[in-house]
């Protein structure tokens, strides 16, 4: 499910580099699915992400503060509760770690001053992800352009924020609804593994 893929990264990478600041912004994330776009609010300790996936919308919360992701479905009124890395799913960002962080030099993504980096992560089933991030000085990850490997191929993630407004969010953002019931996590199809060249991937985004 590549769009959850990217939903999946996008959250990680943000909660690698740790912003200084609360801020909202526009974000438009693209895979071998589609394009779809959402809305983002984060502050230093906490996420939220909302997105429309086939007609659904779905929303994720992240709580580094309690070391707990709530996800949620409004149509059905219920969410599922995990921890970061607990799903043992190849899709699950949090089960990557970062082999090589390398500051490649500075852009400007939709009129934002961003460092660009270079990076290589390695899942715990092997599978293996390169491509960039763009970072404000702020530690906002504004774009990201990776590469991966699924069912013998290569598959190609994006994502970038618009109309970024930095500035306090409402902590109600952040916390289940009312009403809404709690159900068990499903299995979610994963990746795949398997060898990939991510040298030869990282030349088709340069």
């Amino acid at each position: 499910m590549y769009l959850m893929a990217i939903f999946s990264l996008a959250g990680t990478a943000q909660a690698l580099e740790m912003p200084t600041v609360s801020y909202s912004a526009d974000q438009t994330m693209e895979s071998a699915e589609g394009t779809t776009t959402g809305m983002i609010y984060v502050t230093p300790t906490m996420e939220r992400r909302e997105m429309d996936m086939q007609g659904e919308q779905t929303i994720v919360i992240t709580r580094r503060d309690k070391n707990v992701v709530w996800t949620l479905m409004p149509s059905e009124q219920m969410y599922m509760e995990s921890k970061p890395g607990s799903s043992n799913r190849s899709d699950d960002m949090n089960d990557y770690t970062v082999d090589e962080s390398t500051p490649v030099g500075h852009e400007v993504v939709n009129g934002i001053s961003c460092e660009k980096t270079k990076i290589i992560m390695t899942g715990k089933d092997g599978t293996k992800m390169g491509g960039f991030w763009w970072i404000s000085k702020e530690g906002i990850v504004i774009k990201m352009d990776m590469i991966a490997k699924d069912k013998g191929g290569k598959m190609r993630m994006k994502s970038e924020l618009t109309n970024l407004k930095i500035g306090k969010q409402n902590p109600h953002l952040f916390e289940i609804p009312p009403g809404y019931s709690k159900m068990s996590m499903p299995g979610m199809p994963g990746m795949g593994g398997g060898g990939f060249d991510i040298k030869k991937a990282m030349d088709m985004l340069k």
